[in-house]
């Protein structure tokens, strides 16, 4: 080997081992070891809503080789699921899996988070908050209470609830005590409802039975039937015009987001996505074989009647325009979500609901 050769060659040793020596260490500082706790506000048993927490943990896992990892809990191993935004700001978890609308009580801008009434379908939600104003718009609002949140899960329209006696006429609800969430125990009281708002989904069924409460809502189909809410009430209502297409949030301490690594912010964006669109499939697959099972055990379904439905769309807007007054926060995310709104409903009754009304009309004449 000649002189020359050997100095090329030694140099091309020595060069690559220097490389090795940097990119080792740099590696490690973009993929450090982190393990995070996020709470869930939802029990196990509710395999959809509770897995979204799940898919977030085990995509961030995958995609950083193990080194950043969520501990996933449910309600009330560490807080009740009532306080899991709080525990979030407070830093006594890192994250949270919950519904924006369950702190609607510190302000009412966290019902937005999850759905208004008679607000936005599911896709339509989808598309505000990734494609307009939602996630700026919330995500400056959840700054103010310390956390970052991003959609990790949608139901769906949603079942209107059950019912142990039928309701055909606003007169049929006065008096009435119901189990709501978000701003729809607002709504329905203005028209003589008796709102329960502080029922967890581990209590809702002793409640029913017990007659502490006469009607509840929960989700849909696949869940209220894990619940067994079908041995207690009967009458089983729809649509859950207050949760047209609900999200589920992932909250994260806003600290906490700050201090990880770029690229493990984008891998947890990502995770949340999927969670979202994954839940949102869950239940359009589980829902139409657990309302058939639902209907076996004979359960009445029941629209609500257009009176009711009017008289709560007045009651809604009366609610927003008294909040639009006196909480301004509230006012600029509502209104960005009214502008788009009235545009996007405008389409789709061209492209979706002419289309699936058409599909409707051949499943039911047996065509499909």
């Amino acid at each position: 080997m000649d002189r020359r050769s050997f100095i090329r060659r030694a140099g091309a040793v020595g060069a690559g081992a220097a490389a090795s020596a940097l990119a080792s260490p740099a590696l490690a500082q973009e993929s450090p070891k982190i393990t995070w706790k996020m709470t869930s506000s939802f029990p196990k048993s509710l395999d959809t809503i509770y897995g979204g927490a799940e898919d977030i943990a085990a995509h961030v896992s995958d995609a950083t080789n193990g080194n950043f990892t969520i501990q996933v809990y449910e309600a009330g191993e560490i807080v009740p699921g009532a306080q899991a935004a709080d525990a979030v700001s407070a830093g006594t978890v890192d994250a949270a899996h919950t519904c924006s609308y369950y702190f609607a009580n510190k302000d009412p801008t966290y019902a937005i988070g999850t759905a208004l009434p008679f607000g936005l379908n599911a896709r339509l939600t989808n598309a505000w908050f990734y494609q307009g104003n939602g996630n700026k718009l919330m995500n400056e609002f959840y700054a103010t209470q310390g956390m970052l949140g991003l959609p990790a899960g949608n139901t769906g329209a949603q079942m209107g609830g059950w019912f142990r006696k039928e309701i055909n006429t606003l007169d049929d609800l006065k008096g009435l005590k119901m189990r709501l969430a978000g701003l729809a125990g607002k709504v329905m009281e203005k028209i003589g409802v008796a709102p329960q708002q502080d029922i967890a989904v581990n209590d809702v069924y002793g409640a029913l039975d017990k007659g502490t409460i006469d009607a509840v809502e929960w989700v849909g189909p696949y869940d209220d039937l894990k619940l067994g809410l079908q041995k207690i009430a009967k009458y089983y209502y729809y649509p859950g015009w207050w949760e047209g297409g609900a999200v589920v949030h992932a909250f994260f301490n806003l600290e906490k987001w700050g201090a990880l690594p770029k690229n493990y912010q984008a891998v947890l964006t990502d995770a949340c996505a999927f969670a979202n669109t994954n839940m949102l499939a869950k239940y359009d697959v589980k829902n139409p074989q657990a309302l058939k099972e639902i209907v076996k055990q004979g359960v009445t379904l029941r629209p609500f009647s257009q009176e009711i439905m009017e008289a709560c769309f007045q009651s809604a807007g009366a609610l927003y325009a008294e909040l639009s007054k006196s909480n301004d926060s509230f006012k600029r995310i509502y209104e960005d979500q009214v502008a788009y709104k009235k545009d996007a409903y405008l389409w789709m009754q061209l492209s979706e609901y002419t289309f699936d009304t058409f599909m409707m009309i051949q499943q039911r004449a047996g065509k499909l």
